[in-house]
C-alpha cells in the first residue's frame, strides 16, 4: 500500500467517523427538541456513515449520506442558515466514491 492510499484511507475513516458523531449528537439534539424529521434525517445520515466505513458497502453508504446531506443543506438554507460543513462532508464523500469507481474499473480492466 502507497503512502498516498495509506493517506486517503484514514481520510475515508476520518469522514465516516466524523459524520457519523456528527449525526449522533444531531440526532439526539433533535430528541431533546421533538423534532422528529430531523431525528429521521440524521439517523439515516449516521446508518449511511456506518455503511460507509464498511468497504464492501461504502457505495451505499455513500448514496445514504449524500442524499442526508442535500435534505439538510436546502433545509438549512431555507432557513436561512447555510450549513457549509455539509458542502465539505458531501465533496468529501464524493471524492472517496469517485476513487472507489475508478479502483472498480481498473480491476475489471486487468
Amino acid at each position: 500500500m502507497s503512502r498516498f492510499d495509506r493517506a486517503f484511507l484514514l481520510f475515508r475513516t476520518a469522514l465516516g467517523v466524523v459524520v457519523l458523531i456528527e449525526s449522533v449528537r444531531t440526532a439526539l439534539h433533535a430528541l431533546h427538541g421533538g423534532r422528529h424529521p430531523v431525528i429521521l434525517l440524521a439517523a439515516i445520515e449516521a446508518v449511511g456513515a456506518v455503511l460507509f466505513l464498511v468497504p464492501r458497502s461504502l457505495v451505499a453508504g455513500a448514496v445514504l449520506m449524500l442524499a442526508a446531506f442535500a435534505i439538510a443543506f436546502v433545509v438549512h438554507g431555507v432557513q436561512g442558515d447555510f450549513n457549509l460543513a455539509l458542502l465539505v462532508f458531501a465533496a468529501g464523500t464524493w471524492l472517496v466514491l469517485t476513487r472507489r469507481r475508478d479502483e472498480t474499473m481498473e480491476s475489471r480492466r486487468t
